[in-house]
């Protein structure tokens, strides 16, 4: 695992003050993206935070030359109220940190990221969230040596496409002033779906 990683985690750990349960995902020709689990805190919120999506730099795919050490890093959050048994989110929250790589998409706030599939599943069915929208977490950015970019976390909140559909018409901005209005807690695994007028 490189330094720039190691420091990320260590980083997480003084956050959180306690010690993840780590799933490892593999992609063909990609490296690997773990996905970090740290258990309900005093308010009952689980947090997902990946680890591998600020091992390089983001870049803009349409660069001639991309530079090894500058450019914006970033590791993606996903915190819900606990979902219990959710097979399959750490795998959805590791294809969102590792499209950088994949795919040359650079994660910024209020970037929406459709997977187009449910994110998880649990007993009772799919969940209807379908993709994510990123946006500033509560964890500080982590100062890397210079010439390197800080790390920045970024909180994805997941949404269903009816929501995906409303980001990419009305923007990001206006989602979560819709989900102000109604009254949505994003949190809740078991939300239903925002309807914006």
């Amino acid at each position: 695992m490189s330094k720039t990683l190691d420091r990320v985690r260590a980083h997480l750990g003084a956050h959180f003050g306690t010690e993840p349960d780590v799933a490892t995902i593999t992609f063909l020709g990609a490296e690997p993206v773990e996905v970090l689990r740290f258990r309900p805190d005093a308010a009952g919120l689980v947090h997902y935070v990946s680890l591998g999506c600020s091992r390089h730099p983001m870049v803009d795919p349409t660069e001639v030359v991309a530079d090894p050490a500058r450019g914006p890093r970033a590791e993606v959050v996903l915190r819900l109220r606990d979902p219990g048994p959710a097979s399959g989110l750490a795998r959805s929250l590791a294809v969102v940190a590792a499209s950088p790589a994949v795919e040359g998409v650079v994660l910024a706030a209020d970037s929406l990221i459709d997977l187009g599939a449910p994110l998880w599943a649990r007993p009772s069915g799919r969940a209807p969230f379908t993709a994510v929208l990123l946006g500033r977490s509560d964890i500080a950015e982590l100062a890397l040596e210079e010439p390197c970019d800080p790390v920045r976390f970024l909180s994805a909140t997941p949404i269903t496409a009816t929501e995906a559909a409303w980001v990419r018409l009305k923007g990001a901005d206006a989602m979560r002033e819709a989900w102000d209005s109604d009254g949505v807690d994003v949190l809740d695994p078991n939300r239903p779906a925002a309807q914006p007028n």
